[in-house]
């Protein structure tokens, strides 16, 4: 199986500029550019954690494994450069399992001109998992790293959040565009993506920069997803927006006249919403009516 799944693999993928030794070989080769960082990031997916293979279709399964990395690599500003993904296969028709994971990644792969550079490929008699590792580049101006939100800063929040599990979670959109396009016209201070929950995450950013943070609950961008899913849950669409995990928005961390202008400019092709600001109080927040602090519950997917 896996002979032939190399051998069709090997006929589909394009050549590409920064890989010089791609599969058949021990290893890959990769030409880098003098000068950058490397960034490395690898998440790992598994059916009924992440995903229901008997319920969808396999490419958007594909499509997810490295749509999440590209989504870690959009959080630390970093431009996509190359990925390595391991498959360990249900043993029943794993050929064809193979195929229709790859077929979801190629088009991301080709939008954000990565190079799928190898891997390896198992089956055994347990669910499917997807490991997916990809390497980016840092741009002129660094890396966006979690640790530089300052007390008086904006938080940033791109999209709109809740919901995901009705499908979008399967449809990530990484916005690696935006964090690139962002990163080059304003000076942002920290950032991060959104997978485990807004609150979660937020506190993780705060926490990360020796800070604390206030969510304005009623500035959050709540998604439609978010209020299709309270119909269901009967739990409010914020209480989804706030705790609900694969979102993959963007948070920023930067001063106050920069997120203004943000927010004035609209420079994405998605929404851009101030939904708090950085505080010397360490913790998650919300503002009272009276302007007082009360503590904010850091809902979120826990691994």
């Amino acid at each position: 199986m896996e002979r032939e799944f190399i051998l069709w693999l090997s006929e589909r993928l394009p050549p590409h500029p920064h890989l010089r030794l791609g599969i058949g070989d021990d290893a890959a080769l990769l030409r880098w550019t003098t000068g950058r960082d490397v960034v490395v990031t690898t998440d790992t997916i598994t059916d009924q954690v992440d995903f229901r293979l008997h319920e969808v279709d396999p490419r958007r399964i594909g499509h997810k494994a490295l749509a999440v990395n590209l989504s870690d690599l959009a959080a630390m500003a970093a431009e996509p450069a190359a990925a390595v993904v391991s498959l360990v296969l249900p043993r029943e028709g794993a050929l064809k399992l193979a195929t229709e994971l790859y077929l979801g990644m190629l088009p991301l792969a080709e939008t954000y001109a990565i190079a799928i550079a190898g891997g390896d490929t198992n089956t055994w008699d347990g669910p499917l998992a997807i490991s997916v590792t990809a390497l980016g580049r840092t741009t002129e101006r660094g890396p966006l790293t979690r640790s530089g939100a300052q007390v008086g800063d904006a938080l940033l929040v791109t999209g709109g959040l809740g919901g995901s599990i009705l499908g979008r979670h399967l449809s990530v959109e990484p916005r690696v565009r935006e964090a690139l396009q962002l990163h080059a016209a304003y000076t942002l201070h920290a950032g991060m993506d959104i997978s485990d929950g807004l609150a979660l995450d937020a506190s993780r950013l705060a926490a990360a920069s020796g800070c604390g943070v206030v969510i304005d609950l009623e500035a959050v961008p709540i998604s439609a997803d978010a209020g299709r899913l309270a119909a269901i849950t009967g739990r409010t669409p914020l209480d989804h927006a706030l705790g609900d995990g694969e979102d993959f928005e963007l948070l920023i961390a930067v001063d106050r006249q920069v997120a203004e202008q943000i927010v004035r400019e609209q420079p994405l092709a998605v929404p851009v919403t101030r939904i708090g600001e950085f505080v010397k109080q360490a913790g998650l927040w919300r503002r009272e009516r009276d302007g007082t602090l009360a503590p904010l519950p850091a809902t979120g997917y826990q691994h």
